[in-house]
C-alpha cells in the first residue's frame, strides 16, 4: 500500500487506517463505520496557495531575479517563462485476433501515422489561465512510434508522448485525445510523469473512435474524485461537456460506435412485419408498466408504427460502444452460441425420423454419456450436409464431441436419483437456483389477492385434513404459531394467464401452491400441493389438492404434481426473479448513472465495476432470449405470454425498498428483526443456505459502501446539494421507472444512510443476488426432469379420457408431459451458456487497476480491506459446507451450497459472484 500511495503522490509516512470488521456493526445504523478512515484533507496534493508546484520552489527562486535588467519578476511571470517537459505513458490494448479488414486498416494507419495522421493528446490543467479565463493547456503531443509498434503481438502496447508545460501549469486534471487514424483503438490508461506531485493516473478503459466518425476530442479525467461542487475551475466546463455528449439529444438512429445513453420502452420484442403471430405488446407505459431499456432509435416497423424494427442475430444490437463485450467475453459468449445452434440444429433435422418424446430416463442419461450426435447415430452424416468448406467441416468433426456432448449437471454428481426425493425437492426451495420465493405461511388456508368476480373464490382448496398427518403430531394452529409452515405460492402470478397458456400448442400448466413443513432437524418436507385452473362454471372442478403418495398410482401423480410446481418455479425464476429483478430493473440506474454522473464523481467510481456488460447482455436478451419466438418463449411454460407475466409482477409486487436482502427476508416472513443476532435478523429457517451466505456478503457490501459514502458526505447537506447525484437518482425513478414513479415506497435521498442503503441494494442485486439466481441454471436445470421449464400435459383424474393410458404406462405418460427432445436440447444448450463464467470475469472484491482506480489512497486501502473480508467469507462458506449439522448443504448425496462463494474458475462451476450482471 505504501507503493500505491507513493504512486498517487501521498507521503510514505502517512499511517494506514485500521480496518476492523464486525457483525455487530449492523445492529444499529448509528454505529461508527467499521472501515475506520481517519479524517484528513481530501485534497492532500494541494499546496497552501491552492496551486500544485510543477517544479521545485528552489528553482523558481533562482529564476526570480532578471540577470539582464536586475529587476524582480512576478511569481506568475517567472513560472510562465520556465518551460519543462513531462512524459505520458499510454497503454493501448490490442485485439488478439483481427479479421482481414481490420488488419488492412491497421497497416494503413501505420503508414498514415508516419505522414502526420496521428493520435494527438493535450493536457488540461485543473486551473484557469487568469488572462483568458480558460483552462490552462499543454502543447499538443503525438504518440511516438505507433507505426514501429503496429506489428507488436502483445496484448498491451505502451506508447509515449512528451508535453511541454510551464511552471504555472498547475496540476493536470484532464487529457484530451484525438484519433486521426481510420481505426478505433482501446485506450486502457495514461500515466503522466514529470510533475513534482508524482505520477498522475488516468484510468481510461474506453474505445477512442476515429476523427472521421466522431470529430470531437475525447475527454479523460484523472483518477482523483471530485463532487460537483468541488470541481476545479479548469475542469468544470469539460465535466459538463462530457455529460452532455453522453446524454445525446434523444433523436436519430444510434451507430455502433456511439457513446450515447438514453431511455426507451420495450417495443422491440416482436416482429409484426414478419408475421402477425410475432406481434408483441409494448412493455412500458400506462397500459403495461415496465422498466425502460437503452434507446437504439431504430425505425418503426411497417406494420406497427409503435413497434421498433428488429435487428436479428448475428447482426449486433446497439449499446454504447464501451458497454459492448470485450474480446475475451465475446469469444466465450460466441462459443456458447455456436454450441446452442449446433445442439438445436441436430434434433431439428432429425425430428421427422425420431420420436419426439424421450422413451425413458436412460435416453436422457445418453445425452451426457454418448453426446447427441452419437446417440442419434449420425455424427458423420450431419457434417457432410453442412454447406461449409471441407477444412471447416473437418475441424467441426474433430471438436464435435466437445460441442455436442453435454456435461453431467451437478445435480446428478453426488446422487443420481436425489432429485426424485421429496427432501431434495424441498431443499432446492432454500438452496437451489430459485431460493427467493419460499415464504412463511401466516394464514391457513392461504388466501388469494385476485378479484373473486373474475378468478373465483379467494380461499384455497387446502384444508387441515390434507396436512395434519404430516406435521409430527402438531395441529395446524400449533405449526403456524411455531413458524413451521412454509409455502411456494405461484397461484396469483399464473392464474390470470392460464386460459391463454393452456390454449397454446403443447403447453399445459396449473397455478400451484406447495406447503412445506419445517422438521425438528431443520429440513423442509412437502406436505401438500394445490393445483388450480381458472373456474369455468359452477360445476367445474378448478382446484385439486395432491398429497404425498401412499401407493404406486399416487406416487406417479405426486411426481407429476412436483413437476408442475417446478415448471411454475422455473418460469417465475426466469421471468421475474432473474430477468426482471436483476437485469431489467437495474438498467435504468445504469443508464442514468452514465447520463448524470461524471466519471470524476466518487459514486460513479464506486458503481462502475457493478455496471460492466449489463447493457450488452440485456440487449442480447431482447434479441434472442425474451423476444418473440426466442428461447424463453420456446422453452418455458408461459410461452408468448411470458413477458406480460413479467410485467404483471413488476406492477403488482416489485418494490425497490424491498429488494435488499434483509428487507426481502422480512417481507417473506422468513426472518424477523432481532438486534441481538448477527446482521440484526433472526432467521426462522436457521439452515437456509442462500440467506445464511447472502447475509455475509450483504454485510460486507454494506460496510464497504458506508465507509465510502461517509468519506465523501460527512454531512447531509452535501448529499442534498450534489446536483449530479440527485439528478441520477431522480432520473432513475422518474424516467427509468416512470410507470412506478408515483409509488410512495421509493426511498428518499437526503442523508448518508439513505445513499448507503440505495447503493448497497444496487450492488447486492448486480453481484450476489444475480449470481445466486444465474450460475446454477445448468447445474440444477440441465437435468430437465429435476426442473422442467415447461409441461405439456395436465394430470388426468379418473374421469379424463387420458387416465387409462396414464395407468397402463405411467412412465410413458410422464415423458409425454415433459419437454420434448427438441425442447430439452435447446434449453440445455442455452442454460449451459448462461451458467458459464468468462475468463475475464471480475468477481466481488476485485477491480481493474485496483491500486489506481481512484486517486484517494485511503479509499484504495479500504477497498483492499473489503477484498480481504470477501476472502474470509469464502473460507467461512467452505467451512459451512462441511458442517454435518447443516443438513441442507451437507450430507450423503447432498450438494454443497456454493452459488455465493465469491471466486470461481472460468466455465460452468456453480459458484462465483461477479461484480455485475454480465451474462
Amino acid at each position: 500500500m505504501a507503493l500505491a500511495k507513493e504512486l498517487m503522490g501521498y507521503p510514505l509516512t502517512s499511517k494506514r487506517p485500521l480496518l476492523v470488521w464486525s457483525a455487530s456493526h449492523f445492529k444499529k445504523r448509528t454505529q461508527p463505520t467499521q472501515f475506520s478512515i481517519k479524517p484528513f484533507d481530501r485534497r492532500p496534493r494541494t499546496s497552501k496557495s491552492g496551486v500544485v508546484a510543477a517544479i521545485s520552489e528552489d528553482l523558481v527562486k533562482t529564476l526570480r531575479f532578471n540577470t539582464t535588467t536586475g529587476d524582480r519578476k512576478s511569481e506568475e511571470e517567472e513560472k510562465a517563462a520556465v518551460k519543462f517537459k513531462v512524459r505520458a505513458v499510454v497503454t493501448v490494448r490490442n485485439k488478439n485476433k483481427e479479421d482481414f479488414k481490420e488488419t488492412l486498416v491497421k497497416h494503413l494507419d501505420a503508414f498514415g501515422d508516419k505522414i502526420g495522421r496521428n493520435i494527438v493528446l493535450e493536457l488540461v490543467s485543473t486551473e484557469l489561465d487568469p488572462k483568458t479565463n480558460m483552462p490552462k493547456k499543454s502543447n499538443a503531443a503525438v504518440l511516438k512510434d505507433w507505426s514501429k509498434k503496429s506489428k507488436t503481438k502483445a496484448e498491451r502496447v505502451h506508447y509515449t508522448a512528451e508535453f511541454t508545460v510551464d511552471a504555472a501549469f498547475g496540476s493536470p486534471g484532464a487529457i484530451t485525445v484525438m484519433n486521426k487514424h481510420q481505426k478505433e483503438f482501446f485506450l486502457e490508461s495514461i500515466t503522466i510523469e514529470g510533475f513534482a506531485v508524482g505520477p498522475v493516473h488516468f484510468p481510461c478503459n474506453s474505445w477512442v473512435q476515429s476523427q472521421k466518425d466522431h470529430p470531437e476530442k475525447r475527454i479523460f479525467f484523472t483518477n482523483q474524485p471530485f463532487l460537483p461542487s468541488e470541481t476545479p475551475d479548469g475542469l468544470k466546463k469539460l465535466r459538463e461537456r462530457e455529460l452532455k455528449n453522453l446524454r445525446g439529444d434523444g433523436s436519430g438512429v444510434r451507430k455502433l460506435s456511439d457513446r450515447i445513453y438514453d431511455f426507451d420502452v420495450y417495443n422491440d420484442l416482436g416482429n409484426p412485419d414478419k408475421s402477425s403471430e410475432l406481434s408483441r405488446p409494448k412493455l412500458g407505459g400506462k397500459e403495461i408498466p415496465y422498466p425502460r431499456r437503452c434507446r437504439t432509435g431504430r425505425h418503426p416497423t411497417d406494420t406497427d408504427k409503435e413497434a421498433e424494427s428488429r435487428v436479428e442475430k448475428p447482426l449486433p444490437m446497439y449499446v454504447p460502444r464501451d458497454e459492448q463485450f470485450e474480446e475475451t467475453k465475446q469469444k466465450t459468449f460466441a462459443a456458447g452460441r455456436l454450441k446452442a445452434v449446433l445442439h438445436h440444429l441436430v434434433p431439428s433435422l432429425k425430428a421427422s425420423i425420431l420420436a419426439e418424446d424421450f422413451a425413458d430416463f436412460g435416453e436422457i442419461d445418453g445425452l451426457y454419456k454418448e453426446g447427441l450426435l452419437l446417440k442419434l447415430g449420425f455424427q458423420d452424416e450431419i457434417f457432410n450436409k453442412f454447406p461449409l468448406p471441407k477444412a471447416i467441416v473437418n475441424t467441426l468433426q474433430e471438436s464435435s464431441k466437445g460441442l455436442l456432448k453435454y456435461d453431467t449437471p451437478k445435480i446428478l454428481s453426488k446422487d443420481k436419483n436425489a432429485w426424485l426425493r421429496d427432501d431434495e425437492f424441498a431443499r432446492q426451495a432454500i438452496a437451489g437456483i430459485n431460493p427467493v420465493n419460499i415464504e412463511r405461511v401466516r394464514t391457513f388456508p392461504p388466501v388469494s389477492n385476485l378479484d373473486p368476480e373474475i378468478y373465483g373464490p379467494q380461499h384455497s382448496a387446502l384444508t387441515s385434513d390434507h396436512i395434519i398427518g404430516h406435521l409430527d403430531g402438531l395441529s395446524v394452529q400449533q405449526a403456524l404459531e411455531e413458524n413451521r409452515l412454509y409455502m411456494l405460492n405461484y397461484h396469483d402470478i399464473f392464474l390470470p394467464f392460464l386460459d391463454r397458456i393452456n390454449a397454446l400448442d403443447g403447453r399445459k400448466a396449473y397455478a400451484t401452491r406447495t406447503i412445506f413443513f419445517l422438521t425438528r432437524l431443520g429440513t423442509l418436507k412437502p406436505v401438500a400441493i394445490e393445483l388450480s385452473l381458472p373456474p369455468h362454471g359452477p360445476n367445474h372442478r378448478s382446484k385439486r389438492v395432491v398429497t404425498p403418495p401412499v401407493d404406486a398410482t399416487s406416487n406417479w401423480v405426486w411426481q407429476l404434481a412436483k413437476a408442475h410446481v417446478s415448471s411454475n418455479d422455473a418460469g417465475v425464476h426466469q421471468l421475474v426473479n432473474h430477468w426482471l429483478r436483476t437485469h431489467a430493473c437495474l438498467e435504468p440506474f445504469i443508464l442514468a448513472a452514465h447520463r448524470q454522473m461524471s466519471a470524476m464523481h466518487p459514486i460513479f467510481k464506486l458503481l462502475d465495476p457493478h455496471m460492466r456488460y449489463t447493457l450488452e447482455i440485456n440487449a442480447l436478451a431482447r434479441q434472442s432470449l425474451i423476444s418473440a419466438d426466442g428461447v424463453i418463449e420456446e422453452g418455458f411454460t408461459a410461452g408468448s405470454y411470458g413477458m406480460e407475466m413479467s410485467a404483471a409482477a413488476y406492477k403488482s409486487s416489485w418494490r425497490f425498498d424491498m429488494e435488499g436482502l434483509p428487507a426481502d427476508l422480512i417481507r417473506r416472513g422468513i426472518a424477523v428483526p432481532d438486534p441481538t443476532k448477527p446482521h440484526g435478523l433472526k432467521l426462522l429457517i436457521e439452515d437456509y443456505p442462500y440467506a445464511n451466505d447472502g447475509l455475509l456478503l450483504w454485510s460486507a457490501i454494506q460496510t464497504w459502501v458506508r465507509t465510502y459514502v461517509e468519506r465523501y458526505y460527512p454531512n447531509p447537506n452535501l448529499i442534498k446539494t450534489d446536483s449530479e447525484l440527485q439528478s441520477w437518482y431522480s432520473e432513475s425513478i422518474n424516467v427509468g421507472h416512470a410507470d412506478l414513479r408515483d409509488a410512495e415506497w421509493w426511498p428518499e435521498l437526503n442523508t448518508a444512510d439513505d445513499l448507503a442503503s440505495i447503493l448497497t441494494t444496487l450492488i447486492w442485486l448486480a453481484s450476489a443476488q444475480h449470481a445466486a439466481l444465474n450460475f446454477g441454471q445448468y447445474p440444477y436445470g440441465g437435468y430437465v426432469p429435476n426442473r422442467p421449464p415447461l409441461m405439456r400435459r395436465l394430470i388426468p383424474d379418473e374421469s379424463d379420457p387420458e387416465y387409462a393410458s396414464f395407468i397402463s404406462d405411467p412412465e410413458k405418460f410422464y415423458f409425454s408431459a415433459m419437454p420434448s427432445l427438441l425442447q430439452t436440447s435447446k434449453f440445455m444448450a442455452v442454460v449451459d451458456t448462461l451458467s458459464t463464467h468468462s475468463p475475464d470475469e471480475e468477481y466481488i472484491g476485485e477491480r481493474q487497476q485496483p491500486s489506481i482506480w481512484t486517486g484517494d489512497a485511503e479509499i484504495v486501502d479500504a477497498f483492499y480491506g473489503f477484498a480481504a473480508e470477501i476472502g474470509r467469507i469464502e473460507k467461512e462458506i467452505e467451512e459451512r459446507n462441511s458442517d454435518p449439522d447443516r443438513r441442507n448443504r451437507c450430507g450423503a448425496g447432498v450438494l454443497p451450497y456454493e452459488l455465493l462463494v465469491p471466486s470461481s474458475e472460468p466455465g460452468v462451476t456453480c459458484r462465483g459472484v461477479p461484480n455485475s450482471v454480465s451474462i
